[in-house]
């Protein structure tokens, strides 16, 4: 047997099987003369408009969220700009596999230079290069195996168009070489529930056929397990999934300490999901997507019509709203500036309003027009709130339009030391772990290579949550986090130790939650979330609390 390897664990559970790699992206072969120039330039619009083809038609057999991805990487392979770029080298002498590489490169470094979320995605221009490469050269187009049983998918990473179609009764576990607590894969991965490690280096070395055990919780994969190894862990993954199911309801631990447990939205397609699934209410209801792809924000009418789709499908349960984040990861051409050297630390979230006031009224009066038609309990909440008077201005604006309850993001510590003087004027709060670790560690959180210092274990970052907590506490303010830490069902029981009050994730991570919960008691969430902070580092916190609960 190998030795265990290691990357970034997401999602819970185990799973064995064999190794099936993905078919390879096809090899870019040395620049050739080109003899007819506008064939060559007909051939590249050719190769994208067949990927945009194959795409629509990926988009029709596939459902829900996979349908809507297909559709909007199809939406990127047509963009006339791409084509003329590429067309414009082929007439110009290069021939099309190296036109369409170099375009799609420049488009490439564009996403990248912006960072966070549009870095993620980068992965998918690179999928929609090698797929119009391949239909230049006449090669067959990069995609997911189909070795005809089940199989654990290993990949350099996975774009959009190669998981949409999983079957997820066929794949077992997903493992990538590159990707984040972010990627795609781990949004994949935690929508369908299965174990899944990604940033793993060492899995580029892992071959077809290969009997792996996968630990999605730990991030640990075990390369040729015994057989007595792997039946021992099916007999903990059949004893957690009947656990799991044995909890319904309101979320609280086993002394009955209420911890309420609701769903992150943020685009469409998740409303039918997320309203029908055992939550409370929703935690984050990111309002990004009614303003990304446009070249001006949407009108107030526009606005309502959406909030009261997601108000009237949550009715009588809590909808905590959180108005525009722009900037940084998410530029939007009618508030932000393209001008920036960096953004993540520049005029993004709360800090749009003070450019265009009238963006946020204009939010704000149609959440509340939509609040008012509604049964939802609606609080509104900011994001990027830095010190207390951002807070108490946000809150005085929230309140002038009649919603009663207005709150404010945790996101940068200096917000995590002042909530005690936050809490003098907002109504509740809410802690984004993700970029909360990414301004605490100085550290981008959508690059792999410091994946480690983001780790919602690190005790310096739970220390952060703690200070929150005990503030807001002390002020009777409701505090919830809705970052990746509340998916992970060990480290939701020393967010509950810390003082947290809520807890908010992806649907299909809540039932194991709710079930951790249930197993323990307020003063045993308040035990583990002591060893946490005293660790001396995230695989330590990690490594102890789970120890403690049996987990490990």
């Amino acid at each position: 047997m190998r030795e265990p390897i290691r990357g970034i664990g997401v999602g819970t559970g185990s799973a064995a099987g064999p190794v099936a790699r993905m078919a390879p992206a096809p090899v870019l072969p040395a620049p050739r003369p080109v003899t007819e120039p506008a064939a060559e330039a007909a051939a590249v619009r050719a190769a994208l408009a067949a990927v945009v083809t194959d795409l629509h038609e990926r988009a029709a057999r596939a459902h829900g969220p996979g349908s809507e991805v297909l559709t909007a990487q199809a939406m990127m392979a047509a963009d006339p700009v791409l084509a003329d770029r590429a067309a414009a080298l082929a007439e110009q002498g290069t021939d099309g596999a190296h036109a369409l590489t170099t375009a799609f490169d420049g488009f490439r470094a564009a996403l990248v230079r912006a960072g966070g979320y549009f870095a993620e995605r980068a992965a998918d221009l690179d999928d929609l290069r090698d797929r119009a490469v391949a239909h230049v050269l006449g090669l067959p187009v990069p995609g997911p195996p189909d070795p005809g049983h089940p199989y654990v998918l290993v990949a350099d990473d996975l774009a959009p168009a190669d998981t949409a179609l999983l079957d997820p009764e066929r794949v077992l576990a997903l493992v990538t070489v590159r990707g984040g607590p972010t990627s795609h894969t781990a949004i994949l991965a935690k929508a369908l529930g299965l174990p899944a490690v990604v940033g793993c280096a060492a899995a580029a070395e892992l071959e077809d056929g290969l009997p792996v055990l996968v630990h999605g919780a730990d991030g640990v994969i075990e390369p040729d397990p015994s057989p007595e190894t792997v039946e021992r862990a099916a007999a903990r993954e059949r004893r957690r999934r009947e656990r799991v199911a044995g909890f319904q309801g309101p979320g609280r631990t086993a002394d009955g300490h209420p911890v309420s447990l609701l769903v992150n939205i943020g685009a469409p397609h998740e409303l039918a999901g997320a309203a029908a699934a055992d939550a409370e209410g929703v935690g984050l209801f990111r309002t990004e997507f009614l303003f990304l792809d446009r070249t001006e924000a949407p009108g107030l009418a526009e606005q309502a019509i959406a909030y009261r789709q997601v108000f009237a499908a949550f009715a009588g349960r809590r909808v905590v709203v959180r108005t525009l984040d722009a900037g940084a990861d998410k530029p939007l051409p009618f508030v932000t500036c393209a001008d920036e050297q960096n953004p993540a630390l520049g005029v993004h979230g709360l800090r749009t309003a003070d450019r265009d006031p009238q963006l946020l009224e204009t939010q704000l009066a149609a959440i509340a027009e939509a609040a008012a038609e509604s049964t939802a309990q609606v609080w509104v909440m900011a994001p990027m709130v830095s010190v207390p008077g951002e807070a108490a201005a946000f809150a005085a604006r929230v309140r002038a339009h009649g919603l009663p309850m207005a709150g404010a993001m945790i996101e940068v510590p200096a917000a995590a030391l002042r909530t005690d003087r936050l809490a003098e004027v907002c109504d509740f709060f809410s802690i984004g772990t993700n970029d909360l670790a990414q301004y605490t560690f100085a550290a981008d959180r959508m690059l792999g290579a410091l994946a480690g210092l983001l780790d919602p274990w690190q005790p310096a970052l739970l220390t952060l949550v703690a200070t929150a907590a005990r503030s807001a506490v002390t002020h009777g303010r409701p505090i919830g986090v809705c970052g990746e830490a509340a998916a992970d069902p060990a480290l939701a029981l020393v967010l509950v130790g810390l003082g947290i009050t809520s807890l908010s994730a992806a649907p299909a991570a809540l039932p194991e939650v709710r079930a951790a919960l249930a197993g323990h008691t307020l003063a045993e969430c308040r035990a583990l979330a002591e060893l946490a902070l005293l660790a001396d580092d995230a695989a330590d916190a990690r490594h102890k609390v789970r120890s403690r609960i049996g987990g490990a």
